[in-house]
């Protein structure tokens, strides 16, 4: 919880020490109110900072993706799957600003194109037992992989069939995972796929492929960085909202992320089955770091704070308008970090193995009660948060 003396000015501090030094029918009380607005204004340049990290990673991966189709070593393979992890480490907490109506995932937002998951593998390329199914191996109907093309394939013939963004490069990088979860291992793809004359077929196609998809994920984060940069059109529209409805639509969305996305769709499904294709990241056996970077995301929007920015939050509102609630929703985050910290990684691990599956269940319960929380504050600030399903 952050201490409303953070939020002093240098003056205030000096008129505070003059002040205090003058008799008891001088002295004044000073209170350092937090305004709604502040907290909408801090909150935009958090989200603004936040895509421009994985704007400035998904070029390194590009970058390196770029370096690898020229010059397709082992070497050069392994510095693409790092640079892919690096760029997840920024995405990640981005997540925290879905679910808002906003321009990431309104009708015409990117993110469909950018972390839409989970992906038939056979869309895009062979897999076990299908050497020669999807997009890269049919020459014949698709004769062109370029940028118009993968993006128009995206999603077509059902919600599976992603055909771009993180997920599509993450498994030309690492192929399927087809061992078993207690060997703790990720997939094992050989660089020589992309190899001339190497293993599997069409490795020209399939490195135009992964560089397709590298140019697309940077040409998609843009469109969010033009949106919330100052000036961008959607940041202008969202700071002349309606105070509360501004507010509503911030909580709403880390509220739904943690209680319904996170906790349901991202670790429950996979941990009710359990099954490995459920999971986020199940190709890099990276989902762990997906869960915890989700949730990271969450944490700064409701402090305030990314990076070098620290300013008003909703920790700070609700605690100003309840101070023992505020320690509760502060509590309950942080008792949800501890437990998903907890948690076994990778995750097709955590969810299979006996002794570690009873902690990947006290994490979800802990993010569903803290979305409960984040309710429960948002109340007491005068907002309706929903939930959404």
């Amino acid at each position: 919880m952050k201490l409303p003396i953070k939020r002093f000015s240098m003056l205030s501090l000096f008129s505070i020490a003059m002040f205090s030094c003058s008799s008891d029918d001088d002295a004044v009380t000073t209170t350092n109110t937090i305004t709604k607005s502040a907290v909408i204004e801090n909150y935009a340049n958090i989200v603004y900072k936040s895509y421009q990290d994985a704007m400035d990673d998904a070029m390194d991966l590009e970058t390196a993706i770029s370096a690898f189709v020229t010059t397709p070593t082992d070497a050069n393979f392994t510095a693409v799957k790092s640079a892919w992890k690096t760029a997840r480490e920024s995405y990640g907490p981005t997540e925290a600003y879905r679910f808002a109506n906003g321009p990431i995932d309104d009708n015409d937002g990117p993110e469909g194109l950018l972390n839409a998951w989970p992906l038939d593998e056979s869309y895009v390329d062979y897999v076990e037992g299908s050497p020669n199914s999807g997009i890269i191996n049919d020459p014949t109907t698709f004769p062109t992989i370029d940028k118009t093309t993968l993006e128009g394939l995206n999603e077509v013939g059902g919600e599976e069939n992603i055909s771009v963004g993180y997920h599509a490069i993450e498994f030309l990088l690492w192929g399927q995972d087809n061992t078993a979860p207690s060997a703790q291992q990720a997939g094992q793809r050989p660089y020589t796929d992309f190899v001339d004359g190497g293993t599997a077929a069409n490795q020209d196609r399939r490195r135009q492929y992964l560089a397709v998809c590298a140019d697309l994920l940077t040409d998609h984060l843009q469109l969010m960085l033009d949106e919330w940069k100052i000036g961008g059109a959607y940041r202008a529209t969202f700071l002349a909202l309606n105070e509360n409805t501004a507010l509503n639509k911030i909580l709403t969305a880390i509220a739904t992320l943690s209680k319904s996305e996170l906790a349901g769709e991202r670790m429950y499904s996979a941990y009710s089955n359990p099954d490995t294709e459920d999971e986020h990241s199940c190709f890099s056996d990276n989902t762990h770091r997906d869960i915890r970077l989700n949730l990271e995301g969450i944490a700064n929007v409701y402090k305030g704070s990314y990076g070098n920015i620290d300013g008003p939050s909703f920790e700070d509102l609700i605690t100003q308008s309840n101070a023992t609630l505020g320690a509760e929703v502060s509590a309950q985050l942080a008792a949800a970090e501890t437990a998903v910290d907890a948690t076994a990684n990778p995750f097709d691990f955590a969810i299979s193995d006996a002794t570690e599956r009873p902690k990947v269940l006290t994490a979800i319960n802990a993010l569903r009660d803290l979305g409960d929380k984040f309710i429960e504050g948002g109340t007491s600030i005068g907002l309706s948060v929903v939930v959404i399903d």
